[in-house]
């Protein structure tokens, strides 16, 4: 017994650090500035004492926000702590996923290489925060948590599942909203029909504490509720129904362009079938198995719905877990269908580790020469470790040339500035106000309401309310690539002159500004 903990010991303090640093390297090999940067500037910028919904709109992502500025202050404010946010978040998915294939009665030796593999392809895959990662993995845990108290119920795990999906849900609204009407079905339905219904106050009492952070946070933030509801469950939906409109389900995107994970999860639920059709009691595994099933097609649905690249490969040692977990508890020739699992488990990670870490997929890197990345510390120190190449610039020199001009221009302009710009770190690294009225800048209405959405009133009225209480005479885009954006916004508002200072930069000199059109 001592030999076997001395191992497990071993093995959490190897995933801890593996799942660590992989993720740290990765998140520091090149990027793609509206991805990569999106929470550096809004993290820091909590710190100053500005808070989404009340001074940028937020569509989503205000828990990572949150957690950064969290991670600025204890650490220091530079691109080692934006990467150890995310690091020590794939490090605490790894072990926490490790213990629950291991209470999954999993050996260790498998445990271990399915964590192991887990580890490789799920934050990694971003590397820097990203919305979509947060909020399915935040979900993930309360889906362990789950599972595991449908065999043993857990007091505190029956608190931290709901908190836990408060989390995910304040880091995006999907997919974590499918994943907790899934999880909310199963927990009811094995509490009703087990007979397990004390345990239910547990379950409200963490529902209270979430509501009580929200409240908390809320009225320390001066946000207005109101201002909430606009951003956070109006508005969103109403950028999703044209996503809606124009998605055909065909063969390749549901099966082909998934075909590995459908592998492995088709297998599952036949076996699954196969071993418990004659059996009496199971032991919460029918529950297990509906919670997995529908949790892989909500995350390929959603992975439809977002139109991002795909994140979700991490699923394949999950899943590749389980269907071992399955074969434990069948009559067949074990040793032969672990080895097939393994090798197929073995070679879906390779395959996606090369083509999302290593090629940087997800940040749309595929195409660059990683061997011209230059030390973003030319920057700031606080960029150090970044090493900058991104899509749109073969010669990452002269892309940064025209960035430090920028940040030369912020940082000697003496007028009372606004910053609208996807290279988030400019208040970061000049210790500054920007002002922002929005986290990233996406010209089709994904980042903040275009002139057709109904709320764009609403985000009109926002930057108003910054122009003038905040005196701003002068808006700076950066790498804008919708030259009249301010002056569709504001021409009926104020006196606009435009002046281009570099490639990358224009100034808007504003005057005689006035709250109503």
């Amino acid at each position: 017994m001592a030999k076997k903990n001395y191992k497990t010991i071993l093995a959490y303090i190897f995933l801890g650090f593996f799942s660590f640093l992989i993720n740290f390297y990765y998140g520091s090999r090149g990027l793609f500035p509206i991805d990569s940067l999106g929470h550096f500037d809004t993290g820091y910028r909590i710190l100053l004492g500005e808070f989404p919904f009340k001074d940028y709109w937020v569509v989503s992502g205000p828990t990572i926000d949150y957690i950064q500025a969290l991670f600025f202050y204890l650490l220091g404010v530079s691109w080692s702590s934006y990467l150890a946010h995310t690091s020590l978040l794939n490090a605490l998915l790894t072990l926490i996923t490790y213990y629950f294939f291991l209470e999954l009665k999993i050996k260790n030796f498998y445990s271990f290489f399915y964590a192991f593999f887990f580890s490789i392809l799920a934050y990694t895959s971003s590397g820097t925060p990203f919305v979509d990662h947060h909020a399915t993995f935040f979900s993930l845990i309360a889906i362990y948590m789950t599972i595991l108290n449908l065999k043993n119920y857990n007091k505190f795990f029956c608190i931290a599942i709901p908190i836990l999906f408060f989390l995910a849900f304040f880091s995006k609204q999907v997919p974590s909203a499918y994943l907790i009407i899934i999880s909310l079905s199963v927990i009811l339905a094995h509490l009703w029909l087990e007979k397990k219904t004390n345990f239910f106050k547990y379950y409200i009492f963490g529902v209270l504490i979430s509501l009580l952070i929200f409240f908390i946070i809320g009225y320390l933030s001066n946000i207005n509720f109101n201002d909430f509801l606009i951003q956070y469950i109006y508005y969103p939906p109403s950028i999703v129904t044209n996503r809606i409109d124009g998605l055909a389900f065909t063969f390749k995107n549901l099966f082909l362009d998934f075909k590995l994970i459908h592998l492995f999860l088709i297998p599952l639920v036949f076996l699954f079938f196969l071993n418990h059709s004659n059996k009496s009691s199971h032991n919460g595994d029918p529950y297990i198995i509906c919670l997995f099933f529908f949790t892989v097609l909500s995350l390929i649905f959603h992975q439809l719905i977002t139109q991002n690249q795909v994140f979700i490969f991490f699923l394949i040692p999950i899943l590749g877990a389980l269907l071992h977990a399955e074969i434990e508890k069948s009559k067949s020739k074990k040793k032969i269908y672990f080895l097939i699992i393994f090798i197929f488990t073995a070679y879906a990670v390779c395959k996606y580790h090369l083509r999302f870490n290593d090629s940087r997929k997800f940040h749309e890197l595929v195409n660059v020469d990683f061997s011209k990345s230059i030390d973003a510390e030319i920057i700031d120190e606080k960029l150090k470790h970044l090493k900058w190449i991104t899509p749109f610039e073969k010669n990452p020199q002269k892309e940064l040339k025209e960035v430090i001009k920028s940040k030369n221009y912020i940082k000697q302009s003496k007028n009372n500035l606004m910053v609208i710009t996807n290279y988030s770190f400019f208040s970061a690294i000049l210790d500054k106000k920007i002002h922002s009225p929005i986290r990233w800048y996406i010209s089709n209405g994904n980042s903040h309401p275009s002139l057709e959405n109904k709320y764009y009133l609403s985000y009109k009225n926002l930057l108003m309310k910054k122009i003038i209480s905040n005196n701003i005479n002068e808006i700076v885009t950066i790498d804008i690539y919708k030259d009249d954006y301010i002056d569709d916004l504001l021409s009926s508002n104020c006196s606009i002159k435009k002046i281009k200072v570099n490639k990358m930069l224009i100034s808007h000199l504003i005057t005689n500004c006035k709250d109503k059109d």
